[in-house]
């Protein structure tokens, strides 16, 4: 049976490795509303935010060496669809704090 379902996803802490911020489930649809990245350190940032198609090795840039500054919130609020094995990733340029805030449509088949 099919369904629809909002949801939020929560992760705390990114830094200077890559982070996977949200995996598609199987069978899945995600369609992302709105996502905040918020630096909580109190030093400026850059980040970059990509996509691996299927989970696979190769990035598809969505936001390259894109600043942030010390205490600031950085909001992506265009649509973005996700399907099956989709990988959604961020990493800082450098060693930083950064907290991610993800609102999401889950669709099944």
């Amino acid at each position: 049976m099919a369904s629809e379902v909002m949801k939020v996803k929560l992760v705390a802490a990114i830094s200077s490795s890559e982070v996977d911020v949200l995996t598609v489930a199987s069978g899945h649809t995600y369609t992302i509303l709105n996502l905040s990245l918020c630096e909580t350190a109190a030093a400026a940032e850059t980040f970059d935010m990509y996509v691996r198609d299927g989970g696979g090795n190769d990035d598809y840039e969505i936001y390259s060496d894109q600043a942030l500054g010390a205490n600031a919130t950085f909001e992506h609020t265009t649509r973005l669809v996700l399907e099956a094995s989709d990988v959604l990733s961020v990493k800082l340029a450098s060693a930083g704090n950064v907290d991610c805030v993800i609102s999401y449509l889950d669709q099944t088949l």
